[in-house]
């Protein structure tokens, strides 16, 4: 399945860091910061990550 920029993402559940498990639909309303990334321990994974913590700022602006 792809899923272009812009499109909503399908339904979905996941577990948290402590098991939890999560659906979107339980966030209906709200905006969600979905992070993926490539792979464990590259540099990609790296780049993303630091990104993604130096633009949490704007997120949390908009609460996401």
């Amino acid at each position: 399945m792809s899923i272009m920029v812009g499109q909503p993402a399908p339904a979905f559940a996941l577990p948290d860091h402590l098991g939890q498990s999560h659906q979107l639909a339980d966030y209906a309303g709200q905006w969600v910061l979905l992070y993926f990334y490539p792979q464990d321990d590259t540099p990609g994974c790296t780049t993303e990550a630091c990104s993604l913590r130096d633009n949490l700022p704007k997120f949390s602006a908009v609460n996401a």
